[in-house]
């Protein structure tokens, strides 16, 4: 089969991590070939969505990992699966490539995630379709509920909608700290909305990456743990990664997601769950499993191309 990657630029790939990576590589060794673009290589062009691919060859050096043919202006439906894993910022740049792509969808492409889902997914708020997994939560962007919501549960996280690698996240406690400067700060004095949510302190035993592939719970998790003092679990603030079993909770809450996301177009879902709670539903391009795959011997990658290939037929 021809699997195109829409991903970041290859030179900034850290192989040893990177989860877009590690599904190229298992998809070559099954034998398929391999191709990848920029969004700024896509075109909608007399009429067909085209880019310039480039098929691609990996050489096994984490380093120097590839190698690239010139690349050609291609239409996506000329290949089994266009693969998104385009890394955030979610901004209308995103919103125009999910555009384009459900064009290219329109004209025979298979598109995982389906653009539609991804942008119908907001990945904080999603959380709202499915309120009895979730931790007490707020929406909004007044001042005075947050404030009431404070004062009603006293220990708070608050956040923006748009954040990434735990961007933009606060803790504020029973003390009231800071709180009005943190509202004006998130909201731009009341402009941007924002997600409040009751502080969970189980995150001390890890931010947990739940994945979800092909409608299946991945048997093991992610568990970001917190470092030095700091309340976010993000790898990419410091946080601490541990591969565990996942949990019977985990399992409960990934289970009964999974097939409603997969029916939506969603073949691959990184959860985020700390304790018993639902925090994020992350689609744009979940990564941890390299991270899962080191520590626990599962190959994530593995039961990812299944899912594809079966998609694929």
């Amino acid at each position: 089969m021809k699997f195109a990657f829409l991903a970041d630029p290859l030179d900034h790939f850290k192989t040893y991590k990177d989860t877009t990576y590690a599904m190229m590589a298992e998809a070559a060794r099954r034998g398929h070939e391999i191709f990848a673009f920029q969004q700024k290589d896509m075109a909608f062009e007399a009429g067909k969505v085209v880019a310039n691919v480039q098929r691609i060859a990996l050489t096994g050096d984490p380093k120097d990992w590839y190698r690239a043919e010139p690349a050609a202006a291609t239409r996506l439906d000329a290949f089994d699966a266009v693969l998104v894993r385009k890394d955030p910022p979610f901004n209308m740049e995103y919103i125009y490539l999910t555009y384009l792509l459900e064009v290219a969808e329109s004209q025979g492409a298979r598109v995982f995630n389906r653009p539609q889902a991804i942008r119908s997914h907001n990945e904080k708020l999603a959380i709202a379709q499915f309120p009895q997994f979730t931790a007490p939560t707020l929406v909004t962007s007044d001042a005075a509920r947050v404030r009431a919501f404070h004062r009603e549960h006293r220990d708070i996280i608050l956040k923006p909608l748009d954040g990434m690698g735990g961007a933009g996240i606060f803790r504020v406690k029973e003390d009231g700290m800071n709180l009005g400067s943190i509202i004006e700060t998130l909201t731009a004095n009341g402009a941007h909305t924002i997600m409040v949510q009751r502080f969970i302190p189980e995150i001390v035993q890890g931010d947990k990456r739940v994945l979800l592939i092909g409608g299946e719970v991945v048997p093991y998790s992610l568990a970001r743990i917190p470092q030095g003092g700091e309340v976010r679990g993000n790898l990419a603030a410091g946080g601490l990664g541990v591969a565990q079993p996942v949990t019977a909770r985990d399992r409960e809450i990934g289970e009964a997601l999974a097939p409603v996301l997969l029916k939506r177009g969603l073949l691959l879902v990184g959860l985020d769950v700390i304790g018993d709670y639902l925090t994020e539903i992350n689609v744009t391009s979940p990564t941890c499993f390299q991270e899962i795959s080191q520590q626990a011997g599962f190959n994530v990658a593995g039961m990812f191309i299944d899912a594809l290939e079966q998609q694929c037929k």
